[in-house]
């Protein structure tokens, strides 16, 4: 990571969902901060802002990130996936987006963001997980409006869904 001088912008360009993107931030600035009035997606959502509920997370380099506990510098150089790099053209959900309307597994919406990069990270890394190892990774979102029963048929069905794209 680069280092800023305090209260002075500086130019971040990264790989943002698959494009090379670019923009100013100051030193202190949060990713969520830069990616949402920087950048100007908003998909990726800020709810704790301690790293605990999970809304911000992002995929960085590939891997589960909580974006309000990273700073915009840090992701200089670096390739960062968010939410709106789901769906596919023309808006066509993807296998994880479609198994969680198909199981009705979101209401307000609000964690929806930060649960689908998580389970992208983790399904592309183990793509027939057990029920106990969906589990462990919905532990890292809070949901108030559901139970989380649907979250989890949710995410072994897309499991299953994404293995026979795959056989395919």
């Amino acid at each position: 990571m680069r280092r800023v001088a305090k209260d002075t912008k500086a130019r971040v360009t990264l790989t943002l969902n698959g494009q090379t993107t670019s923009g100013e931030a100051e030193s202190r600035m949060l990713l969520t901060d830069f990616l949402r009035h920087e950048i100007g997606l908003t998909g990726t959502h800020v709810g704790c802002e301690h790293g605990v509920c999970g809304c911000c997370t992002v995929l960085i380099d590939g891997v589960a990130a909580r974006s309000c506990l990273t700073l915009a510098h840090a992701v200089e150089g670096r390739a960062v996936e968010t939410v709106e790099s789901l769906a596919g053209p023309g808006g066509k959900l993807n296998p994880l987006q479609e198994s969680l309307r198909d199981h009705h597994a979101l209401q307000c919406g609000f964690c929806t963001p930060g649960i689908l990069m998580s389970f992208t990270d983790f399904l592309r890394r183990n793509p027939d997980p057990t029920v106990d190892e969906v589990k462990d990774v919905l532990g890292g979102h809070i949901c108030r409006c559901t139970g989380y029963q649907g979250l989890i048929d949710a995410m072994m069905d897309a499991a299953k869904r994404i293995r026979q794209e795959k056989a395919a």
